[in-house]
Order: structure tokens, then sequence, then C-alpha cells
């Protein structure tokens, strides 16, 4: 596979590369000028990490290049539009939109947590592209503050669905195949289910939790104590999100039919957002999201949608049964991402986002850093 140049290099003969707006071991993001239409656009050059055997990259650049057109989809004023998708040394460089401004994670990093009324802004935002996007099939599957951008203009984006899955396809990714950032899996995908809708609410919960408290409440020092943490522990109790709380807790229930539905999120934040209390509303407890497989255990009576499971971190009916259960099922989760070459994913620190100053930052990495 040949290097490419950098700075100056056309792709496809149309696209002038004119420099790095991030970088990390899934790749470069690229400020670049569209010779066609005269206009700047950001390019993302996908790269396969060191070492992964080529037939495990052939199929990797393959599920980004059909992600990638599943993202272009979705048309939202909260997206970062995909406006082409392009191949050259036999990878796939996706073409987007160029979004001035800074990520979460870099205002966090910067600033320290928000306050809650600007971090439901921000979460009632989120809440409105992943809608978006949900309605038009497409899963993120990578919420978290490196993957949204504060935008010069006071937008708020949605960015990266590179590691996203279209729901009517599935032949290059396996079902419940766990790919993201760990410490924003969603238990379900941890434990290998197939993911849903609410995968993406409990991964912009923990968003929230993580914008407001400044620090992530499932962080572990490896990636399998973080899928442990996910799936088996309550995250500490919530000390700086005031009226905010509520929300976050009902987005971080294990089970996903009891999480909080989407048009009750979104109406709770965007009260919050304007100074107001954001209180559950009438029949809110009902409101069903869309289900995930994901059968109660044999001997477990099922929970239904609204209402909060067991406590999690507690032995259920079963005892040490089940939770042995449960760190198996990580264990060959974990197992799984390592013999696909896939842990990559879970273990990149860098920010391919790029810390972009104010001037330039956009839909960026395949596994960057919250």
């Amino acid at each position: 596979m040949s290097e490419v140049p950098g700075t100056g290099h056309v792709i496809v003969d149309r696209y002038r590369l004119l420099d790095a707006l991030g970088q990390g071991g899934a790749g470069i993001v690229w400020r670049a000028r569209d010779e066609v239409l005269g206009r700047e656009v950001a390019v993302k050059e996908v790269r396969a990490p060191a070492g992964l055997p080529a037939a495990e990259a052939e199929r990797l650049f393959a599920r980004l290049e059909r992600e990638a057109r599943s993202a272009a989809r979705v048309s939202h004023r909260n997206v970062v539009a995909v406006h082409d998708v392009v191949t050259q040394d036999a990878r796939p460089w996706i073409v987007m939109e160029l979004v001035r401004g800074l990520t979460l994670s870099d205002v966090l990093d910067a600033d320290g947590p928000l306050s809650p009324r600007r971090a439901a802004r921000v979460g009632a935002e989120v809440l409105a592209a992943l809608s978006g996007a949900h309605g038009a099939g497409v899963l993120h599957r990578d919420v978290k503050p490196g993957n949204v951008l504060l935008a010069n203009d006071g937008r708020v984006m949605l960015t990266d669905f590179g590691v996203t899955t279209a729901e009517d396809s599935s032949a290059l990714t396996s079902a419940g195949e766990p790919i993201g950032s760990p410490e924003y899996l969603a238990p379900e995908c941890a434990l290998g289910r197939a993911p849903g809708p609410e995968s993406d609410l409990w991964s912009l919960g923990v968003l929230l939790y993580a914008a407001t408290e400044g620090r992530s409440p499932f962080r572990r020092d490896t990636p399998p104590e973080t899928l442990r943490a996910v799936t088996e522990e309550e995250p500490a109790p919530l000390l700086r999100a005031d009226a905010l709380t509520p929300v976050v807790e009902e987005l971080l229930r294990k089970d996903p039919a009891a999480r909080l539905a989407a048009p009750e999120a979104e109406r709770r934040l965007r009260i919050l957002a304007a100074g107001g209390s954001g209180s559950p509303g009438p029949g809110a407890a009902a409101s069903p999201t869309l289900p995930v497989d994901d059968p109660a255990a044999p001997g477990d009576p099922a929970t239904k949608a609204g209402e909060p499971g067991p406590p999690v971190g507690l032995p259920a009916p079963g005892g040490s049964t089940r939770r042995t259960g449960v760190l198996v099922a990580v264990a060959a989760v974990v197992a799984l991402l390592i013999a696909g070459g896939l842990v990559w994913a879970l273990t990149d620190d860098d920010d391919s986002g790029g810390r972009s100053d104010g001037k330039a930052s956009t839909s960026v990495s395949v596994a960057s850093s919250p």
C-alpha cells in the first residue's frame, strides 16, 4: 500500500489536500479543496492499524466505505454532511462538510465541565441529530465528546459516523460486534448483543455525565475493566448536574427498554436549556423506546418499558451464576475483538479530530479519543 505524499496531493484528480486537521492511529483528516466545485471540504484518509493482516484491512475498508455511504443519506442540520466517498490507494477517502469550530472534548479539556444548562443545550442538539439518523435507519454507535462539534456559528454538530452500521445491511459487520469507544458503549453492545437506537441514547447519557462532571463514569485502566464497569457497575452519583440529573440517570438504565424515550428526553433537555426544571411530562414513564433484541435471562422477570430494572452491580436471582455469566460474556467480547483486529478501535487514544483552535474541525477519525 503506497504512502500518500501529503499536502498538495490531489485525490482522484479532484480533492487537493491543504493541511492536516487531525491525525491518529486510524488515519488523518485533511482540510482540502474541491477543485471541481471550488470549495473547501474535509477529507478523511482512512488507514488500517499497523500490523493488521491484509484480509482484515480489506474487510475494514469495505465496511467503512459502506457505512460512509449509509451516513451520506442522513440529511439533518445537526449532522456533518458526507459529500462523497472515493477510493484511492485501495482504500476509501471520505469527503465531508468542513465545520469550523471546536470539538466538545477540546472545550472540556480547555475550560472544564459545562454548566447543566449548557450541557442540556448540547445534549438536545445531539439528540436531534440522532433522531434524524435513526429515522434514516442509521445508528451512530460512537457518541462521545470527540465526535460533537461546537461550530463557530453556534451550531452543535454530530460527526464521524465512521463506526456506524446501517440497520438494513449486516453483510460485513457481525451482529453484536462492539465497535466504538468502550467507556461510551452501551451494556447490550458490550455483551455482544445487537444495538438499537437505545444504545445511542445510553452513549448520550454518558456524554452528558462527562460534560457536567468532567470525567467519564465508566473509564477504567484497561478496556476489559471498562467493559465490566459498563455492564455491572452503577456510575458514581452526579454532583454538578443539578436538574439535569434525572435525565442522565434515566438514559443510563442498563435495560435498553427502560431508558428514557428520545422524544421525552429531547423535550426535557430543551426545557432545561431554556432555564426550566425539565420535569417529566404526563405519561413520560410509559413512553417506549424501540426495543433491542435482549430477552430477559431465564428465571428473571421481564422489565417493562419505563420501569427501572433490578439494581445493577447486585446479584440477580441466581446469584454468582448470573455474575459469572456476565464476566464470561465480557471476556468473550474482548477475545473476539483481539482475534478480529478490532481492539484497535477500543484502545486508540488519539484524538484524530484534532484541536482546531476555533479554525477548523470536522468529521474525523475512526476511533478518536473522547
